[in-house]
């Protein structure tokens, strides 16, 4: 990884004007000592202190015991508070450091580095400015780091990298010369909000009704869109709509990261693949949609849609097997428009007047999620496509839309009625407004 050659960021002032807090996880004068004892010990035992959890807790306790007899005879600084400094050089050698304590956190949702000495967090939707300051080569040893278990390298061929962390957070970084001064880092963490359709109606995200008949719908088989903006809670929601999949039914799932967690006996998770150092190897989101097709799926999930890779998921969908994906929209119907436009990304060869049809044919509902001005997220429409074109439009219908800041009941209808009656599903009864 290049070496970052800008100076430190001035510490004299934060967003608020006041100067920064050192963070309250600093460590003091004797967890310096204790955690440079400690990597010594690591270093010679050939210890990985990433992978070997316990045995690095047993060392740092045997240094702290040591320590601790020598204070009472030496110049060495006391320790004052022991679990502090366990936890403290614990995060330094084992974990993330400074960032361990936000990682750990459950209310953290996402993490990310600016500048040494910007570090954001979000909570419930919201970011705030930490305390917590690095020098540039603390962030750049930080982030190789996080990248060895992954595999994943970032260097000057590879300047962007997507990488799973231990933890089943996503890290995203980026390096420069493609950011004008520092290593930008994003950590988005793998928050367990909610695991099924019931969770997201206790969090206010869904209304019982419109949970009812989304639960209908994947039971039905019908082929669903996830959009929304970023961070609208897209993935919490596809991953809510998996979980009411039929146990019996075989999923494969292709995304960029694994960030889906399927709570279901038969599924198979696949992830893309960058490049090797010399340029090979590299596994692409449309070649495992591809693949997925040749390993007997009852359902077909993608994580999420950006380029060529939604034509081959609209050919699979359209050959009549099931399947779901996210889409970043700011609607449902800009979510139509840009399904109608991606699969053209993939060659001259292929036109609109192949992909809207297709696009008709195959996707049925359309669920859109966005972040409400208090942070929280919320369904805000259910649309469905019946199958018609009219002048290269497609035409879409409110099933559920937002009036007065509520999901309520809208006057359209999904398409295969036939489906729900197979399934023991009367639409009438399960779309009629109960409030």
């Amino acid at each position: 990884m290049p070496a970052v050659t800008a100076a430190l960021p001035d510490r004299s002032a934060t967003a608020a004007g006041a100067p920064p807090a050192r963070s309250s996880a600093e460590p003091t004068a004797a967890a310096d000592h204790i955690q440079a004892e400690v990597a010594e010990l690591i270093r010679r035992r050939g210890i990985d202190p990433i992978v070997d959890h316990r045995s690095t807790r047993l060392l740092i306790d045997e240094v702290i015991g040591h320590y601790e007899e020598r204070v009472a005879t030496s110049s060495l600084p006391p320790l004052l508070d022991r679990a502090a400094a366990v936890q403290q050089v614990f995060d330094a050698l084992a974990g993330f450091g400074p960032l361990q304590r936000h990682l750990d956190d459950p209310e953290v949702e996402e993490i990310w580095i600016n500048a040494p000495g910007r570090v954001f967090v979000a909570r419930r939707g919201l970011s705030e400015l930490t305390t917590v300051v690095f020098s540039p080569g603390e962030v750049r040893d930080l982030v190789e780091r996080m990248l060895k278990p992954s595999g994943r390298r970032l260097d000057l061929s590879s300047p962007f990298v997507d990488a799973l962390m231990p933890d089943g957070s996503r890290l995203h970084a980026v390096i420069p010369d493609i950011t004008r001064e520092h290593i930008s880092v994003n950590i988005r963490k793998f928050v367990v909000a909610a695991n099924g359709l019931e969770d997201l109606v206790a969090l206010g995200t869904l209304t019982p009704h419109a949970a009812r008949f989304l639960e209908a719908a994947v039971v039905c088989g019908l082929n669903v869109i996830v959009a929304g903006g970023t961070q609208a809670g897209k993935t919490t929601l596809l991953n809510a709509l998996i979980n009411s999949i039929p146990a019996r039914e075989r999923i494969i799932t292709a995304e960029e990261v694994f960030e889906l967690r399927p709570n279901l006996p038969d599924v198979v998770a696949m992830q893309t693949r960058q490049p090797n150092l010399e340029g090979h190897g590299e596994i692409r989101l449309r070649r495992l949609v591809k693949e997925a097709l040749r390993m007997r799926p009852s359902r077909i999930v993608v994580g999420e849609v950006r380029q060529e890779e939604s034509l081959d998921l609209l050919i699979a969908l359209n050959s009549g097997l099931p399947g779901m994906c996210s889409l970043h929209a700011n609607s449902a119907r800009e979510a139509v428009v840009k399904l109608c436009t991606l699969p053209l990304l993939a060659g001259e060869n292929v036109t609109d007047a192949f992909v809207v049809p297709t696009v008709a044919a195959s996707v049925d509902l359309v669920v859109h999620v966005g972040v409400q001005p208090d942070g929280s997220r919320r369904v805000r429409e259910i649309v469905a496509l019946p199958g018609r074109v009219e002048a290269g439009v497609i035409e879409t219908a409110e099933i559920f839309a937002t009036r007065d800041g509520r999901l309520v009941r809208a006057g359209g209808f999904p398409p295969h009625e036939e489906r729900f009656e197979r399934y023991g599903y009367r639409l009438a009864d399960l779309l009629a407004d109960r409030s």
